[in-house]
């Protein structure tokens, strides 16, 4: 399986998975339609506007430029993944979480998403955004990560890399079904976040454009800000890490062309002692 990861530009929004398109969690500021302290949640429809969206996509490229990465497949030419970032100014969400606001010297990672079937992506779409802004100079990268509970986790007891989930919608559950992350955070924080949930019994969190806090921390991020639900994370960059995650991936791609050639002798030897 090949991907191929690109910049986003307007001519290629109408490439984008459907979901990705319409929701814009991040982009647009809610505290219009509800109270500032209870905008991080509330229904999902109203964070679906693909028009908001691609203004959205069009005022940061002409304001700041690169504003999100693509993994494309190489064998159907389709968006399996894409990552989105931006300066915290330019995204409303990011003033309304417990563990706000962002540093000012860095820039917000907001979301990871791939499709189904392409969790790979996901580290490769981080590697090329950190690639893109040690280049522009950008000092971190933060981004809000999430606990999931075992129910939006699904069957297994580990959390996955930040994937397409069944619903766009999921229902926040009680304290005691935290994953054991929520067990090392502080006792106010436990508190207040088991009220949040019990005063929004179904709240319309958008779990697919949160990244796993674990993906995060796996990651090579340091957590800034704890919260049982919530943390922030920073990943300091300097020219060195650009050039580690370059050097990565040329390794990554000698690796495979290795393994094609190698793969490609074994089908056309012939077997020794063998006459024509």
């Amino acid at each position: 399986m090949s991907l191929a990861v690109t910049r986003l530009d307007l001519e290629s929004f109408d490439t984008l998975p459907l979901h990705t398109r319409r929701c814009v969690f991040w982009e647009v500021d809610p505290a219009s339609t509800r109270e500032a302290e209870k905008s991080i949640f509330g229904d999902f429809g109203s964070f679906e506007s693909e028009f908001d969206k691609e203004a959205w996509i069009s005022g940061v490229l002409l304001e700041w430029g690169t504003c999100a990465q693509v993994a494309i497949d190489g064998q159907t030419g389709k968006v399996v993944g894409n990552a989105f970032y931006a300066p915290p100014r330019r995204v409303p969400r990011s003033t309304l979480f417990p563990t706000s606001p962002v540093s000012a010297d860095a820039v917000l990672l907001t979301s990871i998403r791939t499709e189904p079937g392409f969790d790979e992506a996901a580290p490769i779409l981080l590697d090329s955004v950190v690639t893109d802004l040690v280049r522009r100079g950008v000092r971190a990268i933060e981004a809000f990560g999430l606990v999931r509970t075992p129910e939006e986790a699904g069957p297994s007891s580990e959390v996955p890399t930040p994937s397409a989930e069944p619903e766009d919608v999921a229902e926040l559950g009680a304290l005691e079904s935290m994953t054991e992350d929520m067990r090392l955070w502080a006792d106010e924080a436990i508190v207040e976040i088991t009220r949040v949930m019990h005063d929004n019994p179904q709240a319309g969190l958008c779990l697919q454009c949160m990244i796993d806090a674990d993906f995060l921390k796996d990651s090579g991020f340091d957590l800034i800000a704890s919260h049982p639900r919530f943390p922030r994370f920073r990943l300091e960059l300097d020219e060195g890490l650009g050039w580690k995650h370059e050097v990565e991936h040329a390794l990554e791609k000698l690796v495979v062309m290795a393994a094609l050639d190698l793969a490609g002798r074994e089908r056309t030897a012939v077997p020794v002692g063998r006459r024509s």
